[in-house]
């Protein structure tokens, strides 16, 4: 039987209109019009991490996405840390779907339906998940410690996802966190899960805004080498995030992981975008363009980057992944 025979997976594809159960997670500045394009070309679901982006500018995004799409299914994501002040611009492009991280916010899954967009939560513990089911969500996104970037929850995915699927009835739930290969989306949805959230599998990508030499780093790194840290947390404070181990981290954490402004080598800038200067210990991770240290800045990685063997396009990797997927035993998550 076929993956896509699962009822759960029936469900959310037939909510969202995608055409297989596999989400490219809002990797930030990675996520580029041409990689969520690509990734909804394919059959998943292509993102676009929109918060930090104007008005004109979302639309524009939403735009070139959409035309390379080819009738795929695009989302938008805003985190509520921020104030996401081009939300209504975004909703008026008619984008399908919108998800919620960093918060739960009835007033605007409510205005996101209004608009006729499906809206996922992304949740890190049952709490949660019950929050957003009764404010109104869609499906929900139970995301496990393991995954990269900006991480809300402590729980491992093994665990995590379990009580959340108890918390939410007949939403789907989409498993986040450490997600890398066809048997691992296999393993999620065997475990429940109404599909899965791929992050850094989709930063090395061809696609993907991100520099080549991060790219390299992700495709070299080992399943031992990512670290969950508030080391990189100029722009965005107060916030644990899933990197890279690199010379940064690692000669803050021999001083003792001191506070700013008294932090080894504060200040100095680490690359530079045209005029803009990125310094240690910024949340920005470097992007084509950058010229400086690049695999001493901040480098998002989940655990699962040590399953990355190569940079790949983003449709090609997504239809693999789904060969995989169902080749593999789905049994439960262990």
């Amino acid at each position: 039987m076929s993956l896509l025979d699962a009822p759960q997976v029936r469900r959310f594809l037939a909510l969202t209109g995608q055409r297989l159960p596999v989400m490219q997670a809002p990797v930030g500045s990675a996520a580029s019009p041409a990689l969520a394009a690509a990734v909804a070309r394919a059959g998943g679901l292509g993102g676009l991490a929109i918060t930090w982006t104007g008005p004109a500018d979302s639309a524009e995004a939403i735009r070139r996405a959409g035309e390379g799409a080819e009738g795929g299914v695009l989302f938008a994501n805003f985190v509520l840390h921020f104030p996401c002040e081009n939300f209504e611009a975004v909703l008026a492009t008619g984008i399908p779907v919108v998800t919620l991280s960093w918060g739960i916010d009835a007033g605007r899954i409510d205005r996101a339906k209004r608009a006729g967009a499906r809206v996922g939560v992304q949740v890190g513990n049952a709490a949660g998940a019950r929050k957003a089911r009764a404010a109104g969500a869609d499906f929900l996104i139970a995301q496990g410690v393991e995954a990269g970037g900006h991480v809300q929850s402590t729980t491992p995915l093994a665990a995590l996802l379990p009580a959340v699927l108890q918390e939410a009835g007949d939403l789907p739930v989409l498993a986040a966190g450490g997600i890398a290969t066809g048997a691992a989306i296999a393993r999620a949805i065997g475990a429940g899960a109404a599909g899965a959230v791929l992050g850094t599998r989709f930063v090395a990508t061809r696609e993907a805004s991100a520099h080549d030499d991060y790219k390299a780093a992700l495709v070299a790194a080992g399943s031992g080498d990512t670290v969950l840290t508030g080391c990189f947390n100029l722009g965005w404070p107060d916030t644990q995030s899933r990197v890279l181990r690199n010379d940064t981290l690692t000669e803050w954490e021999s001083e003792g992981c001191p506070q700013a402004p008294g932090r080894p080598g504060e200040g100095d800038i680490v690359f530079r975008v045209g005029e803009v200067a990125v310094p240690r210990y910024s949340d920005t991770a470097p992007v084509p363009g950058a010229v400086g240290a690049i695999r001493s800045a901040c480098l998002y990685a989940g655990t699962g980057v040590g399953e990355i063997a190569a940079v790949e396009p983003a449709d090609e990797l997504v239809r693999r992944l789904w060969r995989e997927a169902e080749a593999a035993d789905g049994g439960r998550m262990n």
